[in-house]
């Protein structure tokens, strides 16, 4: 399913890979000395085997390391001194540390730590982490997809390589060379806050577009033109059950409590497609299994995900997951973690502790040297196989790139595929010429922040115009321009006075993320309600377009309506919406989750005998 490998070579600046038998400097403890910057042009070992010959303890657990780039964007110092193997952009943490930021300012500062980096002691150049989880969200102007769950309702694994494809090239763009995603979970209960992150409720769904994703990511080999992609999380943290989550949360950092035969038949299924098409990396859940936190699940982390299905690459953990593992310090949770399979600690704040817990207990003989070597192994073939050492720095080819025509031209066919048509009564599709009066209204319908969801530039999004990008009412313009047809907008303020011949109302879900958006009702705002509603009453016919990240309770609104449209979180480019509702496209989208009738019917799935409103699979064509 992966296309044709770009041609273009990733990074612009190689640095020369100068081979040195130097020997380790004199380090104080628990740090790495730096080498004087005319000393630290280029990468001083080249293999994985020799840099492992000439590192300190200090210096692998440097490797292990991954930091939240704004703990060293005043004291980019600290990356050679303590050979630091990874940074992220946790939260949307821009440039600057802010959310947002162009993608040529994602370049910058790349490539300015990237060279920080290359004053270590062994020049060994970073790995940069990002959440690009429905194209490069993070990043102003970028190209933003559906969430997964839309593009479930795709069933076309051929458009999800397309969308990834398109993601890597603007990941490249911004020298990023790591991605957290494909989300491969099997979500079992729509309440979760990260329903939206599965591709759907069973495991051959997350498996087909889980294999397309990380094709997508990583090419036909990684190499420089490729990006790390990640499965996660890491295991059944889809599967959690509702009322065992963490702090705040009901469902999401719970525990999946089932047996080893369900999990492995729903759950682990996807891992195994993942591991086939040469996932790069893994990142651990903060779930547990029946009682025991994942990060230190020695059994599924290091026999079952290492051993019997052979993965070869680097298990990462959450943000800060490690600290969530039962013991009474730090260095005893990262002991466990470690020890159970973690290569890389995703800390990611206190670097300096975690490397000074590293070194300790391997000197106290509770983690061998031969993990931490097996760990860090795994790090420096991961950034040989990309190519670092000989490329280290952003390919400016890719950057121009970011949000072009042709991408976003992909992104409205996600678009238009992923819409599920629940209901028509011989209302769909409208004639842009027409010359009917259409009315269009609620939270949702010129709100590109609203349209987006989640994971849009901010951690949780947010709504308003945060980036670029098309919403549904200004696609409706673009349809109706130069027509008979009078389109009016109304936005929330639905009880004026108008009237129309079709009214269309656009609302749902406001933007959430992770456990943040657990939710035990499911039922739409009293506000949306009523805004669809009003301009039900004031239209000859109306249409309602539902944007959330999951199933919601709309058995009363299902009636109002004429027609109903499942829009999911479509990202920027709205005008895939009104695609299929002028008729340019077919409404092709089937449904990737079962729908509920009430919220009493969760966690409701296909083959549990309960009667939904909508099976599994479910969707009107026209």
């Amino acid at each position: 399913m992966a296309g044709p490998r770009a041609t273009t070579a990733r990074r612009s600046a190689p640095f020369l890979a100068v081979c040195s038998a130097t020997a380790g400097a004199l380090l104080l403890p628990f740090m790495v000395a730096s080498a004087p910057a005319s000393a630290a042009s280029g990468p001083r070992c080249d293999s994985t085997e020799d840099c492992l010959a000439q590192m300190t303890l200090e210096e692998k657990a440097g490797q292990m390391t991954q930091v939240n780039h704004t703990n060293v964007m005043d004291d980019k110092e600290a990356i050679a001194e303590y050979g630091l193997g990874s940074l992220l952009s946790g939260g949307g943490a821009g440039p600057g540390g802010e959310a947002g930021g162009t993608a040529a300012e994602w370049a910058d500062m790349y490539d300015e730590y990237q060279r920080a980096a290359m004053q270590s002691r062994l020049g060994i150049p970073l790995i940069y982490g990002v959440d690009a989880v429905h194209g490069h969200g993070n990043v102003v102007g970028a190209t933003v997809f559906p969430h997964n769950i839309g593009m479930g309702a795709t069933r076309n694994p051929k458009l999800v390589w397309r969308a990834q494809d398109i993601t890597r090239r603007e990941v490249l763009g911004t020298g990023i060379d790591w991605n957290f995603a494909p989300a491969v979970s099997v979500p079992r209960d729509d309440r979760w806050g990260r329903t939206y992150e599965g591709f759907g409720e069973v495991p051959r769904l997350a498996k087909k577009m889980g294999y397309a994703s990380i094709k997508g990511f990583q090419g036909h080999d990684l190499g420089s033109e490729g990006i790390a992609a990640t499965a996660k999380h890491y295991v059944a943290d889809g599967g959690t059950t509702w009322g065992t989550g963490e702090g705040d949360y009901e469902m999401d950092q719970g525990d999946a409590r089932m047996s080893e035969r369900e999990l492995r038949k729903i759950h682990l299924s996807p891992y195994r497609a993942a591991v086939r098409a040469d996932v790069a990396t893994v990142m651990a859940s903060f779930s547990s299994w029946n009682g025991l936190k994942m990060h230190q699940h020695e059994y599924l982390l290091d026999e079952v995900l290492k051993g019997e299905l052979g993965f070869e690459g680097v298990v990462i953990s959450d943000w800060a997951g490690v600290r969530q593992v039962e013991g009474d310090s730090y260095a005893e949770k990262l002991r466990k973690s470690i020890n159970a399979g973690l290569d890389m600690i995703m800390v990611p704040h206190d670097y300096e502790q975690n490397i000074d817990a590293i070194v300790s207990e391997v000197r106290a003989g509770r983690i061998s040297e031969e993990r931490i070597d097996d760990a860090v192994r795994r790090v420096l073939d991961l950034k040989f196989d990309q190519e670092l050492f000989d490329e280290p720095f952003t390919d400016r080819s890719y950057t121009g790139d970011v949000g072009s025509p042709e991408h976003r031209e992909t992104a409205r066919d996600a678009v238009a595929q992923s819409q599920v048509l629940l209901k028509n009564d011989d209302v769909l599709p409208l004639s842009p010429d027409s010359g009917k009066d259409i009315v269009v209204g609620g939270k949702t319908a010129d709100d590109l922040g609203y349209q987006m969801g989640g994971w849009s530039i901010t951690w949780q999004g947010s709504g308003g115009e945060t980036t670029e990008g098309t919403t549904f009412w200004e696609a409706v313009q673009q349809e109706t321009e130069g027509t008979d047809t009078n389109a009016q907008f109304v936005g929330t303020d639905t009880g004026q006075d108008y009237s129309g011949d079709i009214g269309i109302w656009v609302g749902g879900e406001t933007p959430y993320a992770e456990g943040v958006g657990d939710d035990g009702d499911l039922q739409l705002s009293q506000d949306d309600t009523k805004q669809l509603n009003d301009i039900c009453a004031k239209t000859e016919v109306c249409i309602a377009m539902l944007v959330s990240g999951r199933p919601l309770i709309i058995e009363e609104e299902l009636e109002t309506a004429d027609a109903f449209v499942a829009s999911w979180l479509p990202g920027t480019e709205g005008a895939g919406m009104t695609d299929v509702v002028f008729g340019h496209e077919r409404f092709s989208g089937r449904l990737p989750v079962t729908w509920p009738s009430s919220v009493d019917q969760e966690p409701i799935n296909r083959g549990d005998g309960q009667k939904p409103l909508f099976r599994l699979g479910y969707g009107l064509r026209h």
